[in-house]
């Protein structure tokens, strides 16, 4: 008996779980098996085999690949051993002398590879508050060759116009790329608002696990998934067959976590936003925040990630030192909540004047709420703020 069904007939939650690999042709088994393979044999020297070597491509990473590029609306996947080496290998896409337009509060990695690294290779990269189209626009240059968003922005989330910013980088000839970690394929498809290239830390949502770290990358158009083959296959960037299983079976119950953790997510942020002592919380689906309506535009939901502001670094040290349900540590995403120090964690990268500049206080903490009783989540938070 067939099971072949036309995905574009299928809703997204469906798709999650039929995604053409599901079952394996040749066993029948319920799950992708685990090619654990470096190398495929030639039965026939002039007709060789799909696969020949797993840095250039292996069946158990193909599944993933193909999974993501369904999801995401694109022509093509790609999997890698991070989410900065998704980030890393699509940055050298540019060449020296070319420059490129990035978020300001971009996640602290992107910057460090950026101010660090491609710097010394000549890649020049300007930083702009891209709520701000105008800004982005001055930011041109004859090199410019990208534009590299980030929407919601870590940790401040800060909102891009997705369509506008693409609609002017096309008029330009330029790459547009997002990074779509915070909201993932459920809630936002940058692609369908003409982003190039959409990226993933895969480790956060998709995974959703804390136990996978992976990169995922999806092209618009063939010649950018060519482009980016080459410098996967050339760079040996890749995800291990391991991990492509353990993601997939993360990424099948995607939509089910991210609507329970958002439901908390938005109550936390109004728990948070009603007390006098905060003094400020950033999370897109608060009526006052200044993004909403660009947000809900090219969004369905707000994402299960709500930044504060305590007032002090002293303060934001003690909470972290009080909590007991969160796990206090780097990432997010995870079906365990996260309570982040951006200041000593995901931004420690960036210089402390920057940091600031940026909005990343030393008071901010970033809660990634996962899939606790949001009742002790905040019966938590309260003791760990009270003084």
């Amino acid at each position: 008996m067939s099971r072949d069904h036309n995905q574009d007939e299928l809703q997204f939650s469906t798709r999650l779980l039929h995604f053409g690999a599901e079952i394996d042709k040749a066993t029948g088994a319920s799950s992708v098996p685990i090619y654990q393979a470096s190398t495929f044999h030639h039965e026939d020297i002039h007709n060789p085999p799909l696969h020949d070597y797993s840095r250039s491509g292996n069946p158990t990473r193909q599944a993933l690949e193909d999974y993501i590029a369904l999801l995401e609306g694109g022509v093509r996947g790609f999997a890698y051993a991070s989410g900065m080496a998704a980030i890393s290998s699509t940055f050298l896409m540019l060449s020296a002398g070319d420059h490129v337009i990035v978020t300001e509060d971009v996640y602290g990695g992107t910057y460090r590879l950026l101010t660090l690294i491609l710097s010394r290779m000549n890649i020049e990269s300007t930083f702009v508050d891209m709520t701000d189209l105008e800004q982005v626009k001055s930011a041109l240059q004859p090199n410019t060759k990208a534009v590299y968003m980030e929407t919601p922005s870590n940790p401040t989330l800060k909102i891009t116009d997705v369509s506008a910013v693409c609609d002017w980088a096309g008029s330009h000839n330029l790459l547009t790329i997002l990074d779509n970690t915070f909201m993932t394929p459920y809630y936002q498809r940058p692609i369908e608002q003409g982003v190039d290239i959409v990226l993933h830390s895969a480790t956060k949502f998709l995974g959703g696990h804390s136990d996978v770290l992976a990169g995922l990358a999806v092209a618009r158009t063939p010649e950018i998934g060519a482009q980016l083959k080459m410098l996967q296959n050339g760079l040996g960037t890749v995800l291990a067959p391991q991990e492509s299983w353990l993601l997939m079976r993360g990424m099948k119950t995607l939509e089910a976590r991210m609507a329970h953790s958002e439901r908390s997510a938005a109550r936390l942020a109004a728990w948070l936003d009603a007390r006098n002592d905060i003094a400020a919380v950033f999370y897109p689906g608060l009526a006052q925040h200044p993004g909403r309506e660009i947000h809900e535009r090219q969004s369905t939901g707000y994402g299960a990630v709500v930044s504060f502001d305590v007032g002090s670094g002293e303060r934001a040290k003690k909470v972290l030192n009080k909590v007991k349900l969160p796990l206090v540590a780097v990432s997010l995403g995870a079906v365990e909540s996260i309570l982040s120090y951006p200041a000593m964690m995901s931004h420690a990268a960036m210089p402390a004047e920057v940091r600031v500049g940026r909005g990343i206080t030393d008071g901010l903490l970033r809660f990634s709420v996962g899939l606790e009783a949001i009742e002790d989540l905040i019966n938590d938070l309260e003791q760990a703020l009270a003084e």
